[in-house]
């Protein structure tokens, strides 16, 4: 049996999973998958993060990626990193940049089973700043700066790509190479504040093109996961990187309170599976929700088992599909060869979840160069200050 069909019918742990430890995050990036802002008051205790790292470390998950909002705003982050690592679980963890110091960058650079995640939307300011709010680029400069400085070797700059930054693939990768880095690419996809701004986020047919180009020819130096498997119906040459939906199946989503979603893509309740404080706690949802079970059954393939490129691209991105209104066993919305036009016409569903600092906005303006965001409210709470605060600018 090929290994994509043992992950077709799911394993006995995940390969990894996304643990967004909280909805607090000092930025409001437009388009945030999870809605980001808010602390919620229900988010799992110390002593409860650490219960499901052991239970990570009994089931032999190799290692938890680590996420928010921004996971440095929790005080007790740099304790559960470290648990996580004495515990066998290596951490790679997404970050803003606004808590990595030069004193913290030595520390992560001491550690051979942490990695680190910078988010860069744009490789210039303006573009950057635009979708992330002004100074995030500086901030993420700097905390990249204090990276390569203390040594640390390979850390990842993830860049979701937009319509406005695909010309800038290039730059980004030159960036990358300045600090040592390594470049990893996304996906934009319609959940959470992203549902409100993918009709002017995402690229253009002919940009999807020129990012296949683009990773036919880098990809070998680039990471992508299972971003972009939707592309490969655009040539004879597969892109790197799994071209299978693992949701359910080797990956999953824990939520700052505890509940399991099959893709950290789609919070929504349609795809909650449990909640790590059920009893038999994140092993027993992983292995026996009615919902997980329910995906790593043989899927149909729908209306695009009868085109010529299914075996390449399967259908496309499982969220992508749902927060666009379109069936889960139909074309990709971002489908190559057009196959999603005539099915895009019926309502959107709405993303449930909502952590937004001023909650969702009724309309979108984004513009370039950079537009004005939401300014601070409350001071002292890092979930609700500045992205420059405590930087001593």
């Amino acid at each position: 049996m090929k290994l994509v069909e043992h992950f077709e019918h799911g394993l006995d742990a995940p390969i990894c999973l996304t643990w967004e430890l909280t909805y607090a995050c000092n930025l409001a990036c437009e388009h945030c998958l999870s809605s980001s802002g808010r602390r919620d008051p229900r988010e799992l205790s110390t002593a409860e993060c650490k219960a499901v790292i052991d239970e990570l470390q009994r089931m032999q998950v190799f290692y938890v990626n680590m996420g928010g909002g921004e996971p440095t705003v929790r005080p007790d982050f740099w304790e559960l990193l470290d648990y996580s690592v004495d515990h066998g679980v290596g951490v790679k963890f997404s970050t803003n940049g606004v808590r990595l110091n030069a004193a913290r960058a030595r520390q992560l650079a001491a550690s051979d089973y942490v990695d680190v995640q910078i988010s860069m939307d744009g490789a210039t300011a303006e573009v950057n700043d635009a979708v992330r709010g002004p100074g995030s680029f500086d901030m993420a400069y700097r905390a990249m700066g204090n990276l390569a400085d203390a040594g640390f070797e390979n850390f990842k700059i993830s860049v979701v790509m937009t319509r406005h930054n695909v010309g800038q693939l290039d730059d980004f990768k030159a960036i990358a190479d300045r600090f040592g880095a390594q470049l990893r690419i996304t996906r934009l996809r319609p959940s959470g504040r992203g549902a409100d701004v993918w009709p002017e986020l995402h690229p253009t047919t002919d940009q999807q093109l020129a990012i296949y180009d683009w990773l036919i020819a880098n990809g070998e130096q680039v990471l992508t996961g299972d971003s972009f498997f939707h592309l490969n119906a655009l040539g004879s040459t597969p892109l790197p990187g799994l071209n299978l939906c693992g949701a359910g199946r080797v990956v999953c989503l824990i939520d700052p309170v505890g509940d399991v979603y099959a893709c950290p893509f789609a919070i929504h309740d349609e795809f909650l599976a449990g909640n790590v404080r059920d009893p038999g706690g994140f092993e027993s949802v992983w292995r026996r929700s009615e919902l997980f079970t329910r995906l790593r059954e043989p899927q149909t393939g729908g209306a695009c088992v009868s085109c010529s490129a299914y075996d390449s691209c399967k259908g496309g991105c499982m969220a992508a599909k749902f927060f666009t209104g379109l069936p889960l066993d139909g074309p990709d919305p971002e489908c190559v060869r057009g196959n999603a036009e005539l099915e895009m016409a019926g309502a959107l569903p709405k993303p449930d979840k909502d952590h937004s600092r001023r909650g969702r906005k009724a309309s979108v303006g984004l513009g370039l160069p950079t537009v004005q965001r939401r300014a601070a409210t409350v001071a002292g709470k890092a979930c609700d200050t500045s992205p420059l605060a405590d930087l001593g600018l």
